[in-house]
């Protein structure tokens, strides 16, 4: 029998299609990403679509030390660009991830003010945005549209270390939609539906950007039969990349009393059931998708137990690569029958 990772072409003969190593395939070099809070907040936190935030957020959980608010962008960027040499010491060029909050819930004049300041750092060569999918519009996506294709910017350039010169920098739009299920949404207070998140999707690969987009596995009310099934909607979305988290109750958010109240209302994984489960989900997930992330680490001070212990992402990814081995399967297996 053929071998999905062959079949399919996976890069570095894996059985999924791996987002590591993506960009050094596509722009010649390694790219690594730079944590940005350029000090947006979100409408499910200030009134205007609701108040507290989602349920299962506390966002100082999810940035690095150096990414903090008041900071100017450069500075955050030339931190981060220090932090991150430790580990890749050859990397030349960086993308600006604006991460923290809603990176799109401003006035368009403001936006293009930070983004534009944020690419005229040396070694940025394109910028990240994460975002709502109810935080954009018509008049932000033509925006990013021109700007990738390098109608803004004049005499921007960056050469890039197989000595071509980008004349327009990489912009990659990720949206948090978390289910494919309007219930799930609601109860977790997202303060929007699953159908703004597709039409969202769907005017920004119109245009011809990356989109990426962001799940949580786990949240309260699903079923793990609802998660697979979740696959086919996800397989329907126009995006070319997809992050997924495991569910982690982080200290003093109301997710963290729903849990203490209900905790039959949640599927809960241990680290080999999760491993099997992510297998299921991957035999579903088209073999075009690439899988950025399938699990999600949280500093142990947010959290009141780490029950799969310190376990690093790169100790689960090769977990995942010996449980699919194992298993005799890949992505998108069960779609190819």
């Amino acid at each position: 029998m053929e071998c999905g990772c062959q079949k399919y072409g996976f890069p570095d003969g894996k059985r999924y299609n791996s987002f590591v190593g993506y960009f050094k395939r596509k722009y010649g070099e390694r790219l690594q990403k730079i944590v940005l809070d350029a000090g947006f907040t979100c409408p499910n936190r200030d009134g205007k679509v609701g108040r507290g935030g989602c349920t299962y957020c506390d966002n100082a959980a999810f940035h690095p030390s150096y990414s903090t608010a008041g900071k100017g962008l450069h500075q955050q960027m030339d931190e981060g660009i220090e932090f991150h040499k430790v580990r890749y010491r050859t990397t030349e060029h960086y993308l600006a991830y604006f991460q923290s909050f809603s990176n799109t819930y401003a006035p368009l004049e403001r936006l293009k003010s930070l983004y534009e300041e944020a690419l005229s750092h040396p070694q940025v060569v394109g910028i990240v945005i994460g975002t709502r999918p109810d935080c954009v519009n018509e008049q932000k996506l033509d925006y990013l549209a021109d700007l990738s294709q390098g109608k803004i910017l004049d005499g921007w350039n960056r050469e890039m270390s197989d000595g071509q010169l980008r004349t327009a920098p990489i912009v990659i739009v990720e949206y948090g939609i978390e289910s494919c299920y309007d219930d799930t949404l609601l109860r977790i207070n997202r303060g929007h539906d699953f159908d703004t998140a597709r039409r969202a999707i769907e005017m920004t690969a119109e245009r011809g950007m990356d989109v990426g987009v962001h799940f949580i596995l786990g949240l309260p009310g699903e079923t793990k039969q609802m998660m697979l099934d979740s696959c086919a909607m996800i397989n329907a979305l126009p995006v070319r990349s997809v992050k997924f988290h495991q569910l982690q109750i982080v200290k003093g958010t109301r997710m963290e009393q729903e849990y203490a109240e209900r905790p039959q209302d949640f599927e809960r994984f241990s680290l080999d059931e999760y491993l099997d489960f992510f297998v299921d989900m991957l035999e579903r997930l088209r073999p075009d998708l690439f899988i950025e992330r399938f699990v999600g680490e949280v500093p142990p001070r947010f959290v009141n137990e780490t029950p799969w212990g310190l376990i690093r992402n790169v100790e689960l990814l090769r977990l995942l690569e010996k449980r699919l081995e194992y298993r005799g399967t890949w992505q998108g297996r069960l779609l190819s029958r």
